[in-house]
């Protein structure tokens, strides 16, 4: 089977409080990827708590985000009709719960494809972590469907993950 992971298309970051001009420009792509893709869907959803400031990340980025059950930590309503399970919930950049969930599935899986934002934060991120549960599945990450804080950290991730034998589709 075919997995495509579609990484925190959620309000905060395509057109809230970390949103870019970059994150709303990638979703028709993503939507018409939604659309044509043969396989199981998965969304991720950055989650944090009330409590974000006192974390380290809300230390290192002072910008609260993706507050559980606040209009910022929802999908997108563009994107919302592809969610057919509930989202893998994360609080950090990547999700070591998403990866082992499909480590446990790895003689069923062909081929895992990652889309969405940040590619230079959680794209990247997951990406890595899949390729290491899953050092035998080919993953793509799908160029044209990311966006990056800036499009040099963008670049830069996609070298980063080609480095690491993720394959980057539509450069």
């Amino acid at each position: 089977m075919k997995y495509l992971i579609v990484v925190d298309m959620q309000k905060d970051f395509v057109d809230g409080v970390l949103g870019s001009q970059m994150a709303q420009d990638i979703v028709p792509k993503v939507r018409e990827k939604l659309q044509e893709f043969q396989g199981k869907i998965l969304f991720t959803r950055d989650t944090h708590q009330e409590n974000y400031m006192e974390t380290q990340e809300g230390k290192n980025l002072p910008v609260p985000h993706c507050i559980k059950e606040t209009e910022g930590w929802e999908i997108i309503p563009q994107l919302r009709e592809y969610v057919k399970e509930p989202p893998v919930d994360k609080p950090a950049f990547g999700s070591m719960e998403l990866a082992l969930r499909l480590s446990r599935e790895k003689e069923e899986i062909e081929s895992v494809t990652l889309i969405g934002v940040c590619t230079d934060i959680c794209v990247i991120s997951n990406a890595m972590l899949i390729k290491a549960a899953l050092p035998e599945v080919p993953v793509y990450v799908d160029a044209s469907c990311c966006a990056g804080v800036t499009r040099e950290s963008h670049e830069t991730a996609l070298k980063a993950m080609k480095a690491c034998q993720i394959h980057v589709l539509n450069e």
